[in-house]
């Protein structure tokens, strides 16, 4: 029974199917492929200063421990292009306050990472819902952070805050709007890193895939139906899913799900770490370049505790020891950007070392020079 329960929790339901379609492909696409292997790493964090109700004198304290804790973990680390770890800060609209944007600008021209935009946002219409948007861009963008596309205007990535894209829950809370993928998309977000969210209702049923969505996409959950990113199939009319690992591995003596979340509870593990890659998530027809994002909550004190010390050196050692000896893989750490422009380069056809497309359709934030 306990084991039943903790399948039901982690709605295997919903995503079970899929799971086992993944798992059948994925072993011809492995098999399909000799030689080295490259793994794109991306750790996109819901970055929430106030998290917890916190004051602001609590917010700077926090910002400051990124600010000076991050280079000293991650510096210590390269991969096989020379870069450090680089973290995605999903920077939530709502608790905009300039000095924290200028902190992490200053992460970001030294190379340790990039910010996007996260949100929480409740009984919104769409046009409430596009105000809102827009203003938080153009606040995040003002410090130097998201690209710009060739008329200027920011570009960016999001992740939906309580996980309820679209306005996923049954109930309607902390979304509101059925069309949120369309406008998401309108006002320049050119991927979702919300997925997965295997404790959520909001969970979708589709895992271990970069896809686009399909079907009607101003229906309510409409990432539930979506067209796997494949050589030769390049669209600009929506934007990029882009779903981090789920599967199952042995934790001892107990089965447990992988659900993409780090946590001071929950850190990397060698079993963890080793499962990322042979989940092969990929562009169909690039098995090579395999697409590894995990997702956490960095900004509250036990969790950055753990990600500026122990947890994140042990991340980065794992990731070494599996993904960087030069021969059967590469390691390349990515912004969430970065990740988007590789998988777009793999539907171009391009091949080879993934590290040279890091900028291959988005550029560089104005904060990274």
């Amino acid at each position: 029974m306990r084991a039943l329960a903790y399948l039901q929790n982690k709605q295997i339901h919903r995503w079970g199917p899929d799971y086992l379609r993944h798992m059948l492909l994925r072993r011809r696409e492995a098999a399909s492929h000799h030689g080295t292997r490259h793994l794109l790493f991306a750790l996109c964090d819901h970055w929430e200063p106030l998290f917890g109700g916190v004051g602001d004198a609590h917010g700077d304290e926090r910002v400051r421990a990124w600010t000076e804790g991050y280079p000293r973990m991650a510096g210590r680390f390269r991969d096989a292009d020379g870069c450090t770890p680089k973290h995605s800060f999903f920077f939530p609209g709502e608790h905009y306050r300039p000095r924290w944007l200028e902190g992490l600008a200053g992460l970001a021209r030294k190379g340790f990472g990039e910010v996007e935009l996260h949100l929480h946002h409740d009984g919104d219409t769409r046009e409430s819902l596009a105000a809102d948007v827009s203003r938080y861009v153009g606040e995040i963008a003002s410090h130097g952070h998201l690209s710009r596309d060739a008329s200027g205007r920011p570009r960016f990535a999001f992740i939906h805050g309580n996980w309820c894209l679209a306005n996923a829950r049954a109930d309607g809370r902390w979304c509101g709007v059925d069309d949120e993928i369309p406008l998401l998309h309108e006002l320049g977000c050119y991927a979702d890193y919300t997925f997965p969210a295997p404790e959520n209702e909001s969970q979708p049923r589709v895992v271990n895939q970069i896809f686009w969505p399909t079907g009607d996409l101003s229906r309510k959950r409409a990432y539930e139906d979506g067209a796997r990113a494949h050589v030769g199939d390049k669209r600009t009319d929506r934007m990029l899913f882009i779903t981090g690992p789920s599967g199952f591995f042995i934790d001892g003596k107990r089965a447990r799900i992988e659900g993409s979340a780090l946590t001071s509870h929950d850190p990397a593990s060698d079993k963890r770490v080793a499962l990322w890659g042979d989940l092969g998530i990929c562009v169909e027809g690039r098995p090579d370049w395999v697409f590894v994002k995990m997702h956490t909550h960095g900004a509250p004190d036990a969790e950055a505790a753990s990600l500026l010390g122990d947890g994140g050196v042990k991340l980065h050692r794992l990731l070494a020891d599996h993904y960087n000896d030069g021969v059967r893989w590469k390691l390349h750490y990515v912004s969430a950007r970065e990740m988007f422009n590789v998988a777009l380069a793999a539907m171009d056809g391009k091949s080879g070392d993934p590290g040279e497309y890091r900028d291959y359709a988005l550029t560089r934030p104005p904060a990274l020079g």
